[in-house]
């Protein structure tokens, strides 16, 4: 099992793919006072990518055609990574804006950013890649049109990826009236009804009113900058994020509300999402989930009542969903909410059941989990198994501190306050949680009492660990003062984790005064499958090295890339191309060789 080991010791690197451990030294020490984004003190190298607010997006008119470019929006969340197959640039990196404006050219409400990075094979760093669409526009930065295909978009704020690269953009801006997005004439000018055209055929031809093309999760074309589709067939609800199984058919959702209900949709044909069956998951019923009927379109807008009717199971603020294509296991952030109690106590009477999990919070506070006294100030992150169908508590939140004010003296140096944004990533093969916060505010401990500064932090956690608590979470990255840290994804390679910094305190020094996309570079380098003494053997071996030990020559028989280690793990030297090295400069002692193949043997020096 690879472990996280926190020392003063150099950063450990390693070349190869299947040789050395994780070692932060040393991890973040958070001051809270910070201006500008923090890493920890090692090789990886931080580079900023996409300015809100700066740089600038090449936008589309009415009528699809190109229109300039402008400031791109700011309140950056989502981030989605399209790979390219086709040719040597990396990808396509889609950013949500989750600020609501009115704006001509980008469109009015929420809106999204997409960009093309390729990397520089020299250091390992991103380049931005210019780009020509198809609609004709030209550029680094691009404005994904919503207006000319689905109708505008609200507070763009989770979202998914498929396996196959699909991205989707969660809308979680629940309105209930047309005044609500008018917002004053700060939100969406236009609020005549709206007609949709879709080809999910529940949906198609119906005409609804402006406020209720709101809050769904929609496809995005990244490749081309404008979206696909709404997906009517899953219900309007809050979204904050989702997740797809690696069958690309099973797609697992949670909504942002008090209650917030967990909800599944399988389609009938992988990787076509018009058309399946939906369902809201009830841990007291014998199937655990419960079919809505997406035929029925009234019951796709009014998916909450349906929940409610169906007498799903209530959570407290599910947020984003993050699935481990290793295991197979769904994991979800349930954010927390100081008081929630009265938030779903009518939604219970009505037939809505609680979590066993926060039934059991409430019995050991002695509060009613209905009252007002019934607290959650720190969430969790909580984990679906879909060969059980039960949801449990994976991680939680805290450490519990009963003082409304913590003073610093006694603040703890590991904490996890409100996770909201997560995901999983793989270097090497191996699975890694991101997890990040977004305090709900900074009492009991969230921060220490004498800051009023909501600063919020980026953790990883290997999911090698089958028991974690807050102990094994490693600090990556902390955000400028006043921003929520979201959006971390991998990059596919394993090489870059890709953040958002979002509306960061205007007093910050710029660019950490706007909203930021920021990628840290590194990651293959400094994480890295551990090697036992027992795994090592020259037995049979295809690879061998003589004369062992050794004084000044080290041969092979065969000519291979070679990356030499000390016992710590630490690389030594790397040869290409070679069938010896020369070792005199060495200290005498243990190391250990490793070939391009992945083949390590132990050798002695002299």
């Amino acid at each position: 099992m690879k472990k996280i080991y926190l020392s003063a010791a150099a950063l450990i690197l390693a070349a190869g793919s299947s040789f050395g451990q994780f070692v932060f030294s040393p991890e973040i020490n958070p001051t809270f006072t910070n201006t500008q984004v923090v890493l920890p003190p090692s090789p990886l190298t931080y580079q900023v990518l996409f300015v809100g607010g700066n740089d600038m997006v090449q936008v589309v008119d009415t009528n699809g055609n190109p229109d300039g470019e402008v400031p791109a929006k700011e309140w950056h969340d989502f981030i989605g990574f399209t790979e390219d197959t086709n040719s040597s640039d990396l990808g396509w990196v889609s950013v949500n804006h989750e600020r609501i404006q009115h704006d001509p050219k980008i469109g009015d409400g929420g809106g999204m950013t997409v960009f093309k990075v390729t990397r520089d094979p020299g250091n390992d760093t991103l380049i931005l890649v210019e780009q020509t669409l198809s609609d004709g526009r030209q550029g680094k930065f691009f404005n994904v049109d919503f207006v000319n295909t689905v109708g505008e978009t609200g507070m763009n704020c989770g979202g998914m990826v498929t396996p196959d690269g699909r991205v989707f953009t969660a809308e979680e801006w629940f309105r209930t009236s047309n005044p609500s997005i008018y917002a004053g004439g700060n939100g969406v000018l236009d609020t005549t009804d709206y007609t949709i055209a879709s080809d999910i055929a529940a949906a198609d031809g119906e005409t609804v009113r402006k406020f209720q093309n709101f809050n769904w999760m929609v496809e995005i074309d990244p490749v081309e900058a404008k979206a696909v589709r709404k997906q009517y067939n899953w219900g309007r609800q809050p979204f904050e994020g989702g997740a797809t199984a690696n069958d690309n058919q099973t797609v697992y959702l949670g909504a942002d509300a008090t209650p917030g209900f967990f909800t599944k949709f399988v389609a009938d044909t992988p990787g076509d999402f018009t058309s399946g069956t939906t369902y809201v998951y009830k841990h007291d019923d014998p199937n655990k989930w419960v079919e809505i009927d997406n035929a029925d379109f009234n019951k796709m807008l009014n998916w909450a009542d349906e929940a409610v009717d169906a007498g799903a199971t209530m959570f407290n603020r599910l947020e984003w969903v993050a699935t481990d294509r290793n295991t197979g296991m769904v994991y979800m952030t349930e954010t927390g909410r100081d008081n929630p109690g009265g938030r779903w106590a009518d939604e219970f009477n009505d037939g809505a059941v609680h979590a066993p999990h926060n039934i059991d919070r409430a019995t050991q506070q002695g509060f009613d989990i209905n009252g007002s006294d019934y607290w959650d100030y720190y969430g969790r992150v909580l984990k679906y198994d879909p060969n059980t169908e039960e949801v449990s508590v994976f991680l939680e939140g805290g450490p519990y501190y009963a003082l409304d004010s913590v003073p610093a003296n006694l603040y703890p140096d590991k904490h996890l306050s409100n996770p909201d944004g997560l995901s999983v990533g793989y270097v090497h093969g191996q699975s890694w949680m991101i997890v990040q916060e977004d305090l709900n505010g900074t009492s009991h401990g969230r921060v220490p009492g004498d800051v009023t500064n909501r600063t919020c932090e980026a953790f990883l956690l290997d999911l090698n660990i089958s028991n974690p608590t807050i102990n094994d979470l490693v600090r990556i990255s902390i955000v400028p003062q006043g921003a929520e840290i979201t959006g971390a994804t991998f990059t596919p390679d394993g090489k870059t984790i890709l953040i958002n910094a979002q509306h960061p305190a205007s007093t910050n020094p710029y660019p950490y005064n706007h909203s930021l996309t920021y990628a840290i570079n590194g990651w293959d380098q400094i994480i890295y499958d551990p090697v036992s003494v027992d795994e090592v053997t020259d037995a049979d071996a295809a690879f061998s090295i003589y004369p062992n030990p050794a004084f000044r020559t080290l041969r092979f028989n065969k000519t291979t890339d070679v990356a030499l280690y000390d016992v710590t793990g630490k690389r030594i030297m790397v040869q290409r191309n070679v069938n010896m090295i020369n070792v005199e400069h060495l200290e005498p002692g243990n190391y250990f060789i490793q070939n391009a193949d992945g083949e390590t043997r132990k050798l002695v020096i002299l």
